[in-house]
């Protein structure tokens, strides 16, 4: 362990420029303006890799953005251990939030302020320097293969055909990814559990042109009104979503699971305080923890419609627009979900307007065992480091491409994550402690030793 931490704070200052070499390209997936952009970042990993020590490291082309693949190989008859990261990152509206440029990296109070500090460009890279520090000491247990896609943000529509057409050169005994959270800085954690995602949009339509206000009010529906009242239909007093059949595949988790999963650290006085809003709200008869967890929901992400610039225009808009994220959990399949939405929705809407619904993306939620050598070597590591049994939490978010390398590939993924719930991804003012980022190496470094030394009995 001292061996390690000398390594790392000999090169800290080297590790951070390298990262912030990668943070400061823009590759927001999203955008058609950054598609050189994402070229760019693909070819920054590989160097990157291939300056930690692999033996070949190539840029591969997908239906989409490039994925970087590199590997190396000691002995086929060892371990191997397939790394997963992501290069893209979300847009940074709203952008006169931002206390300092988003793709400028700065350090304040100890903490990497840019977007991609720590959704993932700072987390992935981890394990590059990980890799590194086996590789120059020359104590590297196992194969490493890396796989670092540029569309994770956009729920990975190509990597799915990519892994087909790659099972062979995929090949691994265990999948690891940082691209979650800890539950605080002083409690690492380990997510067992991913929700699925439905995302869509919606397009409420009326006449054939925005109206005069005064000469049609009253006489033509007006479609910001008419999906307001659709939006606010779609759940009841309670939180529970309406959407026939939304529910019949969720497994209840039984009272001792629960009970088992509220026993992670929260206090939610603070909770309230850190987000500045007066009460909790969720479905009724279940805890945050559980709501954020093990149950699914349904969001409203985006609506727009009519005129929205300064001062008044009196009109009646002839369309208006949602975004609408259904968050799943396990055994929830995204497409059916999908389209018991749009059936549902279309069936309360009134003939004085037209819908239509648009499935923009979606992916299956993930369960992983607590018993796999994998989770076991992870647990350990992080144990060493932090001194404390990791607790299995899991996490609301989603990260589609796991459950397709466990359909694909036949592979379960060990979610190390090391953000914090204050790291502010996917907002202005992301940011990633750097201690953080410095002990992730310690643990991933661990984290082979065990996993060699378990495949081993």
């Amino acid at each position: 362990m001292k061996n390690i931490q000398i390594y790392i704070k000999k090169n800290e200052t080297r590790f951070l420029n390298e990262l912030f070499e990668l943070i400061r390209i823009p590759s927001i997936s999203s955008s058609t303006e950054h598609k050189s952009d994402m070229l760019k970042c693909a070819k920054c990993w590989k160097k990157n890799l291939l300056a930690a020590g692999v033996d070949k490291a190539e840029i591969m082309p997908t239906a989409g953005n490039p994925v970087v693949y590199g590997e190396k190989i000691i002995n086929k008859k060892l371990p191997t251990v397939l790394v997963y990261g992501h290069y893209d990152v979300m847009p940074v509206d709203p952008i006169n939030e931002w206390k300092s440029k988003p793709f400028e990296p700065e350090i304040r109070d100890g903490k990497i302020y840019a977007r991609g500090a720590d959704d993932d460009k700072g987390q992935s890279f981890i394990h590059a320097k990980a890799f590194e520090f086996l590789v120059k000491t020359k104590t590297l247990p196992c194969n490493v293969k890396f796989l670092i896609e540029g569309e994770e943000e956009l729920s990975s529509p190509n990597l799915a055909k990519w892994c087909e057409n790659n099972k062979q050169l995929l090949q691994a005994d265990v999948i690891i990814l940082s691209d979650t959270s800890m539950i605080n800085k002083d409690t690492p954690s380990i997510t067992c559990g991913l929700r699925g995602l439905s995302y869509l949009e919606v397009e409420v339509k009326s006449a054939n042109r925005d109206l005069h206000s005064g000469l049609y009010g009253g006489a033509v529906a007006n479609p910001i009104n008419i999906l307001a009242k659709m939006i606010a239909s779609l759940t009841n007093s309670k939180g529970h979503i309406r959407i026939k059949g939304f529910y019949k595949d969720v497994i209840k988790l039984t009272p001792e699971e629960r009970k088992e999963l509220n026993k992670a650290p929260f206090n939610l006085k603070e909770y309230k305080k850190s987000l500045d809003i007066a009460d909790i709200c969720g479905e009724e008869g279940y805890t945050t923890i559980e709501r954020t967890g093990i149950r699914p929901t349904l969001d409203v992400c985006g609506i727009w419609g009519g005129y929205t610039g300064e001062g008044a225009k009196t009109v009646i808009p002839s369309a208006a627009y949602a975004k609408i994220s259904m968050r799943l959990v396990p055994n929830q399949n995204h497409q059916q979900i999908a389209e018991m939405f749009e059936k549902y929705f279309k069936s309360i809407a009134p003939k004085c307007v037209k819908v239509k619904v648009k499935n923009l993306h979606g992916g299956q939620g993930y369960v992983a065992p607590t018993d796999s050598p994998g989770y076991k070597a992870a647990s350990q590591a992080l144990q060493d480091v932090y001194g404390k049994k990791p607790i299995p939490v899991r996490s609301g978010g989603s990260i589609s491409v796991i459950s397709t390398f466990e359909q694909i590939l036949g592979i379960k993924s060990i979610m190390m994550g090391f953000g914090l719930s204050t790291d502010a991804i996917h907002s202005p003012n992301e940011n990633f402690p750097v201690d953080n980022f410095t002990k992730g190496i310690e643990v991933v470094i661990l984290f082979y030793k065990y996993f060699a030394d378990i495949m081993k009995k």
